[in-house]
């Protein structure tokens, strides 16, 4: 590995925390749009969640993906043989997946704001979570 390694991790980190935090916060603007009742309030929803999605978590998802691979590549012959980080990859493209459906859904939400219910949307905001949990729990412990 290379001197620069921590540097690479640190961003990775970094990013991986704007990347959750907007993860998080993405749905929950969704409770809010599918309870508004008023044409400015749904639209007001509508563009701060394209501004959510584009302008931080997008940005924020490419770079951890960037920086996490930029680790994986510099130390492969220690980590193919680590479960933990086939694991947390695996747990990472689900995430990518629910990234995507939150574009998805956004789009949605836009032309119908009773698409899904909020208590819908309350649920579906758990689930990166799970991620989160498991993701930390793999890096940090390493049990397998």
């Amino acid at each position: 590995m290379t001197e620069y390694f921590n540097w690479i991790k640190a961003a990775h980190i970094i990013s991986m925390v704007c990347w959750f935090a907007a993860i998080f916060y993405l749905p929950r603007l969704f409770v809010y749009h599918a309870m508004s009742e008023d044409n400015i309030s749904q639209q007001r929803f509508s563009i701060m969640e394209r501004k959510l999605y584009r302008g931080i978590m997008t940005p924020a998802m490419i770079a951890t993906w960037l920086f996490g691979l930029w680790m994986v590549i510099l130390g492969w012959e220690v980590y193919k043989t680590q479960m933990w980080l086939h694991i947390k990859l695996t747990l990472v493209v689900i995430l990518t997946a629910y990234h995507f459906a939150c574009g998805y859904y956004r789009q949605q939400l836009m032309s119908n704001p009773q698409y899904k219910s909020h208590v819908f949307w309350r649920w579906f905001n758990e689930i990166p979570v799970f991620i989160l949990i498991a993701v930390v729990i793999l890096v940090v412990v390493k049990p397998f």
